[in-house]
């Protein structure tokens, strides 16, 4: 059975959601799509500075079974990435909502109040 943190907000993509600040948020992807992927030996991440949009593509995970978008949650500016992915893609296995996040965005805290709560999240990925 796949981890759900209560705290975290997420995405029918499979993305997860925290909130770190007003309007500051970080994204990485969820247990459940991990557990999906099997074993990640590849991230590209969006670069900082790029401006992305809820639901567009913005990044890719390798794996070894195939390759999958990573989409964006919210609309807003990419502040920061997560650069040691790189080197140790594997922390999306490992500690998807720790060592494993992705990017860090500007965006709306209207739009992370819309996505899904932990509880609806389990409907969807069946958890």
């Amino acid at each position: 059975m796949s981890q759900i943190p209560a705290e975290l907000r997420y995405s029918e993509s499979h993305e997860w959601v925290q909130r770190l600040a007003p309007g500051h948020f970080r994204v990485g992807i969820t247990d459940h799509a991990q557990e999906l992927l099997g074993d990640v030996v590849f991230v590209e991440t969006p670069a900082v500075g790029q401006t992305v949009t809820a639901g567009a593509s913005c990044g890719v995970i390798e794996s070894v079974k195939a390759a999958s978008d990573l989409f964006t949650p919210l609309n807003g500016e990419v502040c920061a990435v997560h650069a040691e992915l790189a080197d140790n893609p594997q922390w999306l296995n490992e500690d998807p909502y720790g060592q494993g996040w992705i990017f860090e965005l500007q965006g709306s805290d209207e739009d992370f109040a819309v996505l899904l709560d932990a509880k609806a999240y389990a409907q969807l990925s069946g958890s």
